[in-house]
């Protein structure tokens, strides 16, 4: 889906057409008036996706953490698009950083399950499909490659032993998805939110360490305000290494037509073939 596409969506859900474009991803995201508007992209399933991120959205409400509200209860379904329409939040007063993330992520790993049911995190489930949109711009060796890390890596994290209770959790615990506003920091981007190791949130900022120049103060400063590092876990390897395969395959749908992100497949893929973990990767 590109910007003439969503704009055309908008328009037909009667929303701002001339609205600013915030961000264009796995959904286009604008800023019209008070709200922001999320739209997905027309495939199956996004719309229960869309409705299940709603109701997470009242249920962070209703637990008093801190996190975007929605502006309306259900999503919309224009010419096969979920739209979302959420209150839009106050400018940040500074970029957030590993701790504000840790001290929500805290928050969401102390609550009980919702009285409503959230997948297991399928953190490789995209692996296909992302290599499929890649079709012929990549090599199909490196493409058989990362099918076997996938189901290896599928079978291998299935059978670990977690260290923290399984529990609701984000699911793409990053920094870019915590806005630190006036009041302190806000959680943003739930569509991931799932039921499953509580390990998976604290592996990404492991790997943003390890791959993606993260430094050490800031990672250190992350681990003392959750309280606890996830390398010290024996299970860690796998949830790294599975997210590493994911993070391949996710860049290889972006090659076509895209020469900067071919390039960067390249690298990733490289570095995993070659088993050399200290390769800088670089955000796409």
């Amino acid at each position: 889906m590109d910007e003439a596409r969503a704009r055309d969506v908008l328009s037909a859900a009667g929303l701002g057409r001339d609205a600013a474009l915030l961000a264009l991803g796995e959904n286009a995201v604008f800023a019209d008036g008070e709200s922001v508007v999320k739209v997905g992209r027309a495939a199956p399933g996004l719309l229960d996706r869309a409705r299940r991120e709603l109701r997470v959205a009242r249920w962070l409400e209703e637990s008093d953490v801190p996190a975007v509200r929605a502006a309306e209860a259900e999503p919309r379904l224009v010419d096969g698009h979920p739209v979302t329409v959420w209150q839009r939040l106050p400018e940040a007063v500074r970029p957030a950083e590993p701790r504000d993330l840790a001290a929500l992520l805290r928050l969401v790993h102390a609550l009980p399950a919702p009285g409503f049911e959230l997948p297991r995190r399928e953190l490789l489930g995209g692996v296909e499909r992302w290599l499929r949109l890649a079709g012929d711009t990549i090599d199909v060796e490196d493409a058989d490659y990362l099918r076997e890390r996938r189901d290896g890596f599928e079978a291998a994290a299935s059978a670990l032993t977690p260290r923290l209770a399984p529990g609701p959790i984000h699911g793409d615990a990053l920094p870019r998805n915590v806005l630190v506003g006036a009041d302190g920091p806000v959680l943003v981007d739930l569509e991931t939110f799932s039921a499953d190791l509580r390990e998976h949130d604290l592996v990404v900022l492991a790997l943003s360490r390890d791959r993606y120049g993260l430094p050490d103060e800031a990672y250190d400063g992350f681990v003392a305000e959750y309280g606890w590092d996830v390398r010290e876990w024996e299970g860690c390897a796998v949830l790294r290494g599975a997210r590493e395969t994911a993070s391949c395959a996710w860049v290889a749908q972006h090659a076509p037509g895209n020469p900067k992100a071919l390039a960067e497949f390249r690298r990733r893929v490289a570095s995993l073939r070659d088993g050399d973990t200290g390769v800088r990767w670089y955000p796409f």
